[in-house]
């Protein structure tokens, strides 16, 4: 551990990379052509190609199939080759490297249903699985982001979609558990498909809809709710194709309408996941241990530690997960190796360099506007070398392009050229949301040597492409009102100057439950102080009502150990019953002033994670606090755990899924209840074998490994009985026929085509995760923004998964969302990742687009002062009276102040009266009076 020998062998390119344009002009001639592995085998590839069209770095290179390298014949590519950069003379080159630690990402494998003959893959033309349809559906697809059949290359307008491929099966060539990804996947193919065709009509056959992630029920719902689009609940047998129009035939069966069968034009396989195929290969190498399904078996309450010393695991090959799971587990893993290697921290970086900066002030606007297609987003849409053409005749306009993907490496560096060899002073992006992107951008700007707030970014996919996607030519015209209107803007933009600000190194932690502790803990382990607040008189969280987990670990021995560390810990400080009264500061220097049990304190820090944990809902339906029968499902885990005679005296007992969840009021899947409720009922079943358990269901969400659970809970003799929602179950004191006081439970039963009612001693309540009661109140405090469900909203769900858009902020467990508890460590120990990337630096750069107050101007009313939700602004005296002063560090640039400044003294700097005023006035017809309509509408 700590001094690891890397042996790699670094396979010929037979392109010399630096000196490689990435014209393709090798491609082009390359004579040699074979189905390409990057579009499934749907296209063809040349023996010189550019892997794929984001590659890092966008250079060619040549493979096997080279005629020259397997005959010396050719060298073609050679011959074209302005830049002289064919090299065959290149060798396999070994290396060495020596690492202190490794983290292993090798990702997973896509099962291959071609394994299985009753799949017709590879025998019926029309029969794709997910990923090949995932390329069709892509702008640099095999079709260019059209949708084309095999068997006679037309669209196919009547899809359907058969889930679970190579997943929750014990057959032989199939995975018993879970992929967790395929249903949210295939939702996401029918909406592009509508996109694509809005008269295409989708079916997805499918078992248990899993939409258990955040915002993945909204999701599910909105796809269910597009026009002829059909979710059936059904397994489906592949029958065969139909001769004359190589129709897929499909049979299938409902409890309406009993089995029939049904022509598709095509049939998408939402395929699973596999281990990734060198896993016994990575597991010998590195002396680690697979499981069962072969991915790799990390510690019970450590994900990421695979048992090796140095060793640690990211992203899917700890086990099948979706892609922000993926990313918090690689910021996670990158975390425990902070804490591994934190003495080397700073010892191998150099500071990036950028150019000087020149000095345009003065000079004519030179603009140049660079229009992205965003693969198929924006491009299938707006008509995107029609906008460019339309910018070329724009006012100061110099130059203008189109990009595949303007935020691509290869992108920014044409960016970059550009600006040099145009001479431009001006950039304007038309792509998509600012939000993500413009950093990146102004980056390209400050490495071509231009002041980054030279760069304006104008939203055609957002505000276009997205929400007009069925209106191309009104999409098209609005993406060119929008480049023109930002085009005048970037004529009058200015260069800005950022401020730089030491950074206080240590971290306030906000909740003591397992996220809490174990993000402070990891940060303290990098030798930062950290301040852990608990509200309660307690550490623990909603975990101390837990006992174990499903797989059977014992989380009250687990809490105390972790809360043993985090109390030995020297540089951890723990506030309990603590309460924060007041929250100020900015990035790198926040000040919370805390009340507890150690009196009043205020607490300087860098940065603060919030991990607040949620609440469980307290049911007001099913008899719960009438009848001292029914309980929620922590209530009978705490039952069973303190062996209730009564419980053990049991003959009957009904579990109910989804109470105060996936409804109007909570539109939601809390995630974990399912789990909890087959860990339930398999330790009622194993304590008497005899007793009826049933499980009310309306989709069993046990994704994952937990599908091998939900099978145990089956062969142990639970019953899963499925409601509807409009059909809940119904519960009601009554007697048995024996005359014994029983809770009947009355639900239909779809199987049976009957109602059923089950006479039962207790009644458990799957009660919904709620988010907590002081989430309100902190988003205020710390600028963190609450979610349309109650729970903290990421910054990005995907890029940026647990941070927040306020600055030095970050997030983890159930205070983002219900999760469990390995997924709480994972997502913790993610958030003290990026927490440390803040730390470690001694300052941080907060924006020059902030307000300033012209003082004669000023007239000391204070509204600035009273819009402000940072403390920015302060009166002073002066000589003409009380003035506005902004202070640059704490301002967010937001706006408000000087929306509301009845004189105008205060501006946002960045985005001045004139240079809105200026997109107003371009985008106006000179007869409209659009001031006019804005005024009149504010009126109202």
């Amino acid at each position: 551990m700590g001094d690891f020998t890397v042996s790699l062998v670094k396979k010929p390119r037979y392109v010399i990379e630096d000196a490689c344009t990435g014209c393709t002009s090798c491609v082009e001639y390359c004579p040699v052509e074979y189905p390409d592995k990057f579009n499934q085998g749907i296209s063809d590839n040349k023996a010189v190609h550019i892997y794929f069209a984001q590659a890092i770095p966008l250079i060619a290179y040549i493979d096997e199939s080279c005629i020259y390298l397997k005959e010396k014949k050719c060298r073609i590519c050679e011959n074209v080759c302005q830049a002289n950069a064919i090299d065959f003379h290149q060798k396999p080159e070994k290396l060495q490297i020596r690492v202190g630690a490794v983290v292993l990402s090798p990702g997973y494998e896509v099962y291959d249903p071609a394994v299985k003959e009753e799949y017709g893959y590879g025998r019926i033309p029309n029969v794709v699985t997910s990923m090949d349809y995932e390329r069709l559906l892509c702008a640099t697809g095999p079709y260019e982001g059209e949708i084309l059949r095999a068997s006679d290359k037309k669209h196919p307008q009547n899809v359907a979609w058969l889930q679970c491929i190579g997943s929750r099966r014990l057959t032989e060539g199939d995975n018993s558990y879970c992929s967790s990804v395929c249903c949210t996947y295939t939702q996401k193919q029918v909406i592009l498909t509508k996109d694509h065709h809005a008269d295409a009509k989708c079916t997805v056959f499918h078992n248990d809809v899993r939409a258990y992630g955040k915002d993945f029920e909204r999701y599910y719902q909105n796809t269910a709710a597009l026009a002829d689009t059909r979710f059936i609940r059904s397994y489906v047998n592949i029958v065969g194709e139909n001769p004359e129009n190589h129709n897929v035939i499909i049979r299938y069966s409902t409890p309406d309408e009993g089995v029939k069968e049904e022509e598709f034009d095509m049939v998408v396989l939402s395929v699973g996941l596999n281990p990734p195929e060198d896993n016994q290969r990575l597991a010998e190498m590195f002396g680690l241990e697979l499981d069962q399904h072969g991915f790799c078996k990390g510690e019970p309450f450590n994900p990421m530690n695979t048992g090796a010393p140095g060793v640690f695991v990211s992203g899917a090959f700890q086990g099948p997960m979706d892609i922000p799971e993926s990313v918090f587990s690689a910021s996670a893993a990158g975390s425990q190796t902070g804490e591994l290697l934190d003495y080397r921290r700073d010892k191998l970086t150099k500071e990036r360099e950028y150019p000087s900066e020149k000095d345009v002030t003065g000079e004519e606007p030179r603009i140049g506007v660079f229009v992205c297609h965003c693969g198929a987003n924006i491009g299938r849409i707006v008509d995107v070398p029609g906008t460019v053409e339309f910018a070329k005749t724009l006012p100061n306009v110099v130059y203008a392009q189109e990009q595949l993907f303007s935020c691509a490496t290869n992108s920014a560096k044409e960016i970059t050229d550009m600006i040099k060899e145009k001479g431009l002073n001006r950039v304007v992006v038309a792509a998509c949301s600012p939000r993500t992107l413009e950093p990146l951008f102004r980056d390209t700007l400050r490495e071509a040597g231009l002041n980054q707030y030279y760069y304006d970014m104008a939203n055609i996919r957002e505000h276009c492409s997205w929400c007009h996607s069925k209106e191309r030519e009104a999409s098209t015209a609005k993406a060119q009102d929008i480049t023109r209107m930002s085009v005048a803007r970037a004529c009058l933009l200015e260069p800005l100057s950022e401020i730089d600000l030491p950074v206080n190194k240590a971290a306030l932690v906000v909740g003591g439950g397992i996220a809490g502790m174990t993000a402070a803990l990891s940060i303290a382990e990098q030798g930062h102080e950290v301040y852990l607040l608990e509200k309660s008189n307690e550490l623990g969280g909603l975990a101390v009502r837990i006992h174990d987990t499903l797989d059977g670990l014992d989380v009250p021995a687990y809490l105390e150990e972790l809360k043993a560390k985090v109390f030995k810990h020297p540089l951890l400080h723990v506030y309990t019953g603590a309460e924060i009264t007041e929250a100020t500061g900015y990035v790198g220097n926040f000040v919370t002033k805390v009340k507890s049990w150690r009196g009043l304190v205020e607490i300087k820090h860098g940065v603060t994670v919030v991990a607040t944990g949620s609440g469980v809902y307290e049911p007001n339906e099913y008899l719960y606090g009438q009848d001292e029968r029914v309980m929620t499902h922590l209530e009978l885990e705490e039952r069973i755990t303190n062996g209730d005679e009564g419980l053990a005296e049991a003959e009957t007992v009904v579990m109910i899924q989804c109470v105060g969840c996936r409804n109007e009021e909570r539109n939601y899947c809390s995630r974990v209840c399912c789990g909890e409720s087959v860990k339930n009922a398999i330790k009622l079943k194993k304590q008497n074998p005899e007793r009826d358990v049933y499980i009310l269901y309306r989709d069993m969400r046990t994704y994952g490994y937990m599908e091998d659970h939900y099978r145990e809970a089956n062969e142990l003799g639970v019953r899963f009985v499925r409601y509807e929602p409009e059909q809940a179950p119904q519960v009601e004191a009554a007697e048995s026929d024996e005359g014994k006081p029983v809770l009947r439970v009355s639900l239909p039963d779809y199987i049976l085509s009957t109602e059923i009612a089950i006479d039962a001693d207790y009644v458990m309540l799957a009660a919904a995760v709620v988010p907590g009661e002081d989430n309100v109140e902190l988003s205020g405090l710390f600028g963190a923004a609450l979610g349309e469900d109650g729970f903290f909203k990421e910054a990005h769900v995907k890029l940026r998964p647990v941070e927040f858009a306020t600055q030095g902020v970050y997030l983890c467990g159930a205070a983002h969302y219900p999760k469990y508890i390995h997924e709480t460590i994972n997502q913790a120990y993610g958030a003290a990742g990026r927490a440390l990337t803040m730390l470690s630096n001694d300052i941080v750069t907060v924006s020059g687009s902030v307000c300033e107050v012209k003082e004669d101007a000023c007239m000391g009313c204070r509204a600035c002062l009273e819009a402000c939700s940072y403390d920015a602004i302060e009166m002073r005296k002066t000589k003409g009276g009380p003035k506005a002063v902004v202070n640059p560090v704490l301002c967010k640039g937001d706006g408000l102040c000087n929306a509301c400044c009845p004189t105008g003294a205060i501006y946002l700097k960045h985005f001045t009266d004139e240079e809105v005023f200026s997109q107003i006035d371009a985008y106006a017809p000179p007869d409209e009076d659009i001031l006019g309509q804005i005024d009149a509408a504010v009126n109202q």
